[in-house]
């Protein structure tokens, strides 16, 4: 898988991820585990320079 691939499928996730995120009640467990995610993918895509401010709808 090239970079640009992972890349893709990490903004893909991030938000579909979200999607689930803003479904579900913030106090519960199934959103804390979600929540971890989250803040990894946040992190991996901050990293490789993406810009996040159109993209994250949860902001936390």
């Amino acid at each position: 898988m090239t970079e640009k691939e992972m890349l893709q499928k990490n903004i893909e996730e991030f938000v579909q991820l979200q999607s689930y995120m803003l479904l579900c009640e913030k106090d519960s467990e199934v959103y804390k585990v979600m929540k971890v995610r989250y803040n990894t993918l946040k992190v991996i895509l901050t990293t490789c320079g993406v810009n996040l401010t159109d993209i994250d709808r949860i902001k936390e």
